[in-house]
């Protein structure tokens, strides 16, 4: 089965995004692409929403309801609370729309939890009016819990989460044969369907479900007309409509509905969202700080109302109010609203994860996860050296890679997690580097200027041209170099200025002080650096001299024959002259040693 989130390796590129957005940096790169490793995902989406060349993906299980739809079984929708701010103004033909879709029946996920929280203050009036549980509410604090601070795993909630009470109780009071599927803003609910089938069966975000309407051509707006008109009606929700547990999506909505939500201190349970929030308060736990609360932890900021799965773009304080509102409303019209089982609260207390795993005894994470590793420091300063970084002071720790410090990607290399070329700096010395000696090595003379006509570099080839220098200038010296006006080395320094203009290079002949060059201009920063190649052709350039003289001689024996038939030939001997002549003007060049400016070469070579 695809991981819930996947990469398509065709699209992803070398920018390490996803890398810097993963709060437990649980993406591999290899080959330069970026992966996500399923051991070490919390399927909290951030990776998702920062990709820029959209590289990360959802699994998309629409085909799979689709077809678990036509299976002959009664396939329950589980909508989660957050669809209130999600669908504001579009609740009811929403409702309408799902039934369309072929759901037998739908039935709120805060049904569920409506029973955790009945569960949670039954065992707080056992315990001196304390639990101080983790909520299992959130997937994603479930799996980071239990994939990085695997101590903590005893202080999760017993109480299964919401989905997987409300999937339990739908069995209970439908038959254990019916079909359950999930929708809301969630892609770690994905998890909960493949680790425990059939609470639920299947898992869908909103985005899935607004590809799904869309694809069979439904429209809640039509569908809000219809219901305006009498042409449909609102199902009814089974068993009945949930009360104040939908403030769940809500930061401290969960207390918020409970008893401890009568006390404005809350002295007794404690609403965190974030994933910097929530890391940092589990750390604080592992660390030794000391907790007698309950904690309601939501890894997405502001809670599950900003679920990776939900629409993107939409303000946080106004799906805070549709939802806050749709719960008082609810309450206010004094609907039929969910009583409570206390028998089922007691089978919940009594069983806990033990119910939807049929019995099987819960298995608890190991102490250690599997994928942490302890590297000896010498194994990590020798990754920090092959990174570039032979002391402290090389340490940047810019975050370039998408690690928080050189000594967390150092570890992360051990790990086979990273690729030293990840490094923006080591590759940016290396690229450097190779430069270097690529300029100080090739046997003609390079020089870049700015759009000053300032020397940015050059090498000694250059020099030796331009100077009266007549020996090999290496190191320190060449640097002094730099900052200097072309001006001083070259007469035809104006010739540059134009290069700035022209995106492709361009090719010239040169005479200069006797010598006679081949010149390539380019472009290094369009209008900012342009660099300029000079190559000594003088040898076979005095060799197509001497074919000149001797072309002369030719045409000199030619004429005395010509005068000797002028009689006969007339005319056609003025052509061969013109021809001759045309000839040695092509490849004739002044020997005084003066300028003779630049000739385009048409016969471009850029090797």
């Amino acid at each position: 089965m695809i991981h819930p989130i996947y990469t398509e390796l065709t699209e992803c590129r070398d920018c390490y995004k996803c890398v810097r957005s993963c709060p437990v940096k649980a993406i591999q790169v290899k080959d330069g692409s970026a992966v996500v490793v399923k051991d070490r995902c919390i399927y909290c989406g951030h990776c998702v929403d920062v990709c820029p060349s959209h590289a990360k993906k959802i699994r998309n299980d629409i085909a799979r309801v689709k077809q678990f739809l036509k299976s002959g079984r009664k396939v329950f929708c589980s909508l989660a609370p957050s669809a209130a701010a999600e669908f504001p103004d579009e609740m009811d033909s929403l409702m309408v729309a799902l039934k369309k879709l072929g759901f037998y029946a739908i039935s709120e996920t805060a049904i569920g939890a409506a029973l955790v929280n009945a569960s949670i203050e039954q065992y707080a009036s056992e315990h001196d009016g304390r639990c101080n549980w983790i909520s299992s509410a959130c997937p994603t604090v479930v799996q980071i819990v239990k994939k990085y601070y695997p101590t903590l795993v005893p202080s999760l909630s017993k109480i299964p989460s919401p989905l997987q009470c409300h999937s339990a109780y739908l069995k209970k009071l439908y038959g254990e044969d019916i079909g359950i599927v999930f929708i809301g803003p969630c892609i770690a609910k994905k998890v909960e369907a493949d680790e425990t089938p059939g609470y639920p069966d299947f898992s869908l975000t909103y985005g899935e479900l607004r590809t799904w309407l869309k694809a069979d051509s439904i429209s809640l707006d039509v569908l809000e007309q219809q219901l305006q008109t009498g042409e449909a009606q609102v199902p009814e929700l089974l068993p009945s409509a949930a009360g104040k547990s939908t403030l769940y999506p809500v930061e401290g909505g969960m207390i918020a509905s409970m008893h401890w939500g009568s006390d404005p201190f809350q002295t007794k349970a404690i609403a965190i969202s974030g994933a910097e929030q929530v890391m940092g308060t589990l750390k604080g736990l592992v660390s030794g700080t000391s907790n007698e609360d309950f904690l309601e932890l939501l890894f997405c900021e502001g809670g599950c109302i900003n679920g990776p799965g939900s629409e993107q773009g939409r303000s946080s304080a106004s799906k805070k109010s549709f939802a806050s509102r749709y719960t008082r409303n609810r309450i206010d019209d004094q609907q039929n609203i969910f009583a409570g089982d206390p028998a089922f609260v007691n089978e919940l207390l009594a069983s806990g994860y033990d119910m939807i795993h049929k019995g099987t005894p819960y298995e608890v994470v190991p102490v250690t996860s599997a994928f942490v590793t302890h590297h000896s420091e010498e194994a990590i300063t020798q990754a920090l050296h092959l990174l570039g970084k032979a002391d402290k002071s090389e340490e940047l720790n810019c975050g370039g890679c998408g690690y928080n410090s050189c000594r967390e990607m150092a570890i992360a290399y051990l790990d086979g997690m990273a690729e030293p070329e990840m490094c923006v700096t080591k590759m940016r010395k290396e690229a450097q580097s190779k430069m270097d000696v690529l300029l100080r090595t090739i046997p003609i003379g390079v020089v870049i200027v700015d759009d000053s006509l300032k020397i940015v570099d050059c090498n000694s080839g250059f020099l030796q041209l331009f100077s009266e220098v007549d020996f090999q200038i290496e190191g320190d010296l060449l640097n002094l170099v730099g900052g200097l006006p072309l001006e001083r080395f070259v007469p035809f320094h104006e010739k540059f200025r134009d290069q700035f203009t022209y995106a492709k290079a361009e090719q010239y002949r040169l005479h200069y002080q006797d010598k006679f060059l081949r010149v390539t201009f380019f472009s290094v920063e369009k209008q900012r650096l342009v660099g300029a190649l000079f190559e000594d052709v003088t040898t076979p350039t005095v060799r197509r001299e001497t074919v000149i003289k001797k072309a002369e001689d030719v045409i000199q024996k030619s004429l005395e024959t010509v005068q000797q038939i002028a009689s006969l030939l007339g005319e056609n001997a003025a052509d061969t002259e013109i021809m001759l002549n045309s000839l040695i003007d092509a490849f004739k060049v002044p020997g005084n040693g003066e300028i003779d400016g630049f000739t385009k070469d048409d016969q471009q070579d850029y090797t």
